[in-house]
């Protein structure tokens, strides 16, 4: 998608430091919102979002300067591209999450005080809702009704604010960041050296450390079931014949990997980062895309501490995925 809007409109990305945004700008976050599962099937072509982002211009009566992602990873780290190429506007390199959560409130936006309301959501056919919602959680609640009754995936608009109050709230240069963590995975096979490596020492420099391999082996189960407009389920990934351990790594998942666990001892949990990766090119394996048989190397990769505050622990820390124990950081 954002290859095409690339050629379409013969535009280049601007890309956007938070420092860059004036104070007073009109900053509108994009995304996807539903099951990843479901996009397999309704794959989207971006008017949606910018359908989404028109409307809620519309309804607060003032013009967008900008759109930035509401989370850095998978399919929403593109979206807000395909509606800046489209409508030639800049894209702010940040986000609201630090990485992908299943639900709206799993931002550091919600957490230091702004309110995801109004929310714009567009479906394939290009429908169109408004929401005013009285908290983040009932917003939630009901954007999820209407994204289940669009097919289980909509498009939204969202979290609207000011300049000054984007640069207070979000994770700044995430996806200058992804750009760096492609180009040395890329740079690294080019040389045949190993790319998880590279990532590692990527990552070094980063408020994202310490990131290392914590298993590597070959899918055995995957259950997975698209339930309450989420993929859930888990994965087993057996050791390699000549590992220290014959003991399978458990993932479960929420969208995204929420704990990997071998036997009773927790590898790592939310919200640091648990990354299924292709044993042999280091190519991101997402859970709607988990095959049996994948020979794999799940990388954890300890996240900002802005997003490990009490404040956030409270929204995205393993409690609230139903997990009963306080976060613990990865060992180093």
């Amino acid at each position: 998608m954002v290859e095409r809007a690339l050629d379409e409109t013969g535009r280049e990305i601007e890309l956007l430091d938070l420092s860059e945004v004036p104070d007073d700008a009109l900053v509108i976050p994009t995304a996807m919102m539903g099951a990843p599962t479901c996009i397999v099937e309704k794959l989207p072509n971006g008017s949606e979002l910018v359908s989404s982002f028109q409307r809620l211009e519309g309804h607060l009566g003032k013009k967008g300067f900008a759109t930035m992602p509401i989370e850095a990873g998978g399919m929403n780290s593109m979206m807000p591209l395909v509606v800046g190429l489209r409508l030639g506007i800049p894209v702010v390199d940040g986000d609201g999450m630090g990485r992908a959560f299943p639900e709206l409130f799993h931002e550091t936006f919600h957490i230091y005080g702004v309110s995801g309301s109004p929310l714009v959501l567009t479906n394939d056919h290009l429908d169109t809702c408004v929401i005013e919602a009285h908290d983040n959680f009932a917003l939630e609640w009901f954007a999820r009704g209407l994204t289940i009754r669009m097919g289980g995936v909509g498009y939204i608009a969202e979290f609207p604010m000011d300049g000054a109050t984007a640069k207070r709230v979000s994770v700044s240069g995430t996806i200058g960041l992804g750009l760096r963590v492609g180009r040395a995975i890329r740079e690294a096979r080019e040389a045949h050296r190993d790319p998880f490596d590279a990532i590692s020492e990527t990552f070094a420099s980063t408020e994202y450390t310490p990131a290392k391999v914590i298993f590597e082996g070959k899918v055995t189960e995957v259950n997975r079931r698209t339930e309450q407009g989420w993929a859930m389920g888990s994965v087993r990934i057996a050791p390699h014949a000549d590992a220290s351990s014959d003991e399978e790594l458990f993932i479960s998942f929420q969208n995204e990997n929420i704990i990997a666990k071998q036997g009773d001892h927790v590898l790592a949990v939310v919200p640091d980062l648990i990354c299924v990766l292709d044993s042999d090119t280091a190519e991101p394996i997402t859970t709607e895309e988990l095959r049996y048989g994948q020979r794999v190397k799940v990388m954890a990769v300890q996240v900002p501490d802005i997003m490990r505050t009490p404040e956030a622990l409270a929204v995205w820390g393993p409690r609230h995925f139903g997990i009963d124990m306080d976060y613990q950081p990865m060992a180093v």
